[in-house]
């Protein structure tokens, strides 16, 4: 065990040399330590504030970008709702140019049938003119005397031209 217990001399000296380097590093040591403890405290602490800064500033930054969006989107709607309404607007406005144009059409095509029914009408009447001046102008050259045989001559003349009147 005597190695473990030290003499009473070499303790003293031990002693001595640490009060020395304890002294030396009390004036020396111990201040440029603490000054750099001190000036990594300040660094830390500086750090944390630049940081806490950049979060808020990121914050900022999240709700402008939030904002934009929400105006975009907004605007998107909007054009969005333009669209449909000019879309229905033109739909209304074919649908308005395609009546007017079957009303014209219609009215040009019942123009038409009345002039062509009119032209039908008016060479019907001709044709049944004719044919009246025809059967007369027959019974005349036939012997006026008999009645009987001038009624069964304007049958006979009626049967014979039936189908061009009905045409």
């Amino acid at each position: 065990m005597d190695l473990f217990l030290p003499e009473s001399g070499l303790v003293i000296w031990m002693l001595i040399a640490f009060l020395i380097v304890f002294v030396i590093l009390a004036k020396a040591g111990w201040p440029m330590i603490m000054g750099a403890v001190e000036k990594r405290n300040t660094h830390i602490s500086d750090s944390l504030l630049a940081a806490e800064e950049a979060n808020n500033a990121l914050a900022g930054i999240e709700q402008k970008r939030q904002e934009t969006m929400a105006a975009a989107q907004a605007e998107q709607i909007r054009i969005m709702k333009e669209s449909q309404e000019l879309k229905t607007q033109l739909i209304e406005e074919a649908k308005t140019q395609a009546r007017l144009e079957a009303e014209k059409i219609v009215a040009d095509a019942r123009l038409k049938i009345e002039k062509e029914q009119a032209e039908a009408m008016a060479e019907i009447k001709n044709e049944v003119i004719a044919l009246s001046i025809d059967i007369a102008e027959k019974l005349l050259q036939r012997e006026l005397s008999n009645k009987q045989s001038q009624n069964d001559y304007i049958e006979q003349l009626l049967r014979n031209n039936q189908p061009k009147i009905q045409a």
